[in-house]
């Protein structure tokens, strides 16, 4: 298909939907990545169509002693369509969790059942709890309890490719009043390597009906349009592929909404992201953090370009603001001189 062709979506199952008041008219979301989808890279995501943006995985036993580090994830709740989420394996912690981050701003509390870490499963959180059917229906129950704003959980397929129990637990969701569930396509052990089956996500779409969003190797209009087919879902939740391309939600907007293949984005268009983002890091981070969160963004906007090995290189040893955003700015005129 030629780029600016346009025709109906080859996929009618982008399903638009609303819990508990929250409208979700475009259902892509952004994943929650630790360290990565702070509130300027969220920011930047909802400003290209993202339905709605999840935080970074908040630990329960930290925001219960209020952890400065932790306060300041959650510092723009009260500005932004972000879910919070919230890991842990204490029912009670959990809630008061959730109770506290309604209290902060947060449009919905998204329970974390997915994370594959080791140091996040070895406290039976993340996709540990998904060997713990009974324990994770009481913290969603809890949780539910104990917040009137929309609930999800993300989840993924089983711990391992013997213990697929995705079903179950969604299930157990749904009795338990959670709104919508989001399905990494994988198994725990296999972590972020082989393929993501999405075509397990469509039994369990089959069996439930509150809505149910895909998640595992989304990477492009064509990955898109081929994980809705095959799973079923509602809609589609996207992390790796939106890093140093956050444009990618408004390609993926203007494709469903309409059937059109936008133009690639330009150099100069790219270079306007990058500093739109780099002056957000600055205001939410001051020096010198500011600079070290831009490095790792600098490096996926580059990827692909010409002499991003050399720039990525230069950067990473650059510690005074001024000097990196001379350092982009020269980068990407050396491009839109070629």
């Amino acid at each position: 298909m030629k780029e600016g062709h346009t025709q109906q979506p080859l996929s009618p199952c982008l399903t638009p939907f609303e819990v508990r008041g929250l409208k979700v008219d475009f259902p892509v979301l952004l994943a929650p990545l630790a360290g990565i989808t702070d509130y300027p890279f969220r920011r930047l995501a909802l400003e290209f169509g993202a339905g709605l943006v999840v935080t970074e995985m908040l630990a329960s036993q930290a925001m219960i002693r209020r952890n400065q580090k932790s306060l300041l994830m959650t510092s723009s709740l009260g500005q932004e369509r972000a879910l919070a989420q919230i890991s842990g394996a204490n029912p009670q912690i959990m809630a008061e969790t959730a109770r506290f981050l309604q209290d902060m701003g947060a449009m919905g509390i998204d329970i974390n059942m997915g994370c594959p870490q080791p140091k996040v499963v070895k406290t039976c959180a993340g996709a540990a709890l998904m060997q713990d059917e009974r324990l994770a229906g009481r913290i969603m129950e809890e949780v539910r309890k104990a917040v009137g704003i929309p609930l999800s959980v993300k989840m993924r397929l089983g711990w391992d490719m013997n213990s697929i129990n995705a079903l179950n637990i969604a299930r157990i969701a749904q009795e338990s009043g959670v709104d919508f569930i989001t399905i990494h396509a994988r198994t725990r052990s296999q972590m972020f390597s082989g393929r993501a089956q999405w075509e397990l996500i469509r039994p369990i779409k089959e069996a439930i009906k509150i809505p149910v969003i895909a998640n595992g190797d989304i990477t492009d209009l064509k990955s898109a349009t081929e994980c809705l087919l095959v799973s079923g879902a509602n809609g589609l939740m996207i992390g790796r592929a939106a890093l140093g391309r956050p444009w990618l939600f408004a390609r993926l907007k203007a494709y469903f909404d309409t059937g059109d293949i936008t133009p690639p984005m330009t150099i100069g268009q790219q270079r306007e992201v990058v500093m739109r983002h780099l002056q957000a890091l600055l205001d939410f981070y001051g020096m010198p953090t500011a600079v070290w969160m831009a490095r790792k963004h600098l490096a996926w906007y580059s990827k692909g370009l010409r002499n991003a090995a050399g720039f990525r290189d230069r950067i990473n040893r650059i510690e005074d603001w001024q000097e990196l955003l001379f350092a982009v700015q020269t980068f990407y005129e050396a491009l839109e001189e070629i």
